[in-house]
């Protein structure tokens, strides 16, 4: 039997990386727009209103790996800014 064995998963939305800015760049360059226009419109269809920071996501990382996380097994945290609608 294992014991003493921790699993979470952290589920992330649109944050703000070199991938996402990636695809925006070749969208905008596809439609003929900028790319701050592309992104504009990406963070408007999330209820946040924005793309999640990637200090953002290492923060909740940390923190689920952390000793005060200990009580926490078996979940999976969403990080997307509410873009999911409902509940897991």
């Amino acid at each position: 039997m294992i014991s003493n064995v921790t699993i979470n998963a952290l589920l992330p939305g649109p944050f703000d990386t070199d991938r996402l800015r990636g695809v925006g760049k070749a969208e905008a360059e596809k439609r003929g727009i900028t790319a701050d226009q592309v992104f504009a419109e990406r963070a408007k269809q999330n209820p946040a209103g924005r793309f999640g920071e990637p200090d953002e996501f290492g923060y909740a990382c940390a923190f689920l790996c952390g000793a005060k996380a200990g009580y926490i097994t078996g979940q999976n945290i969403l990080l997307d800014g509410g873009a999911f609608p409902g509940t897991l």
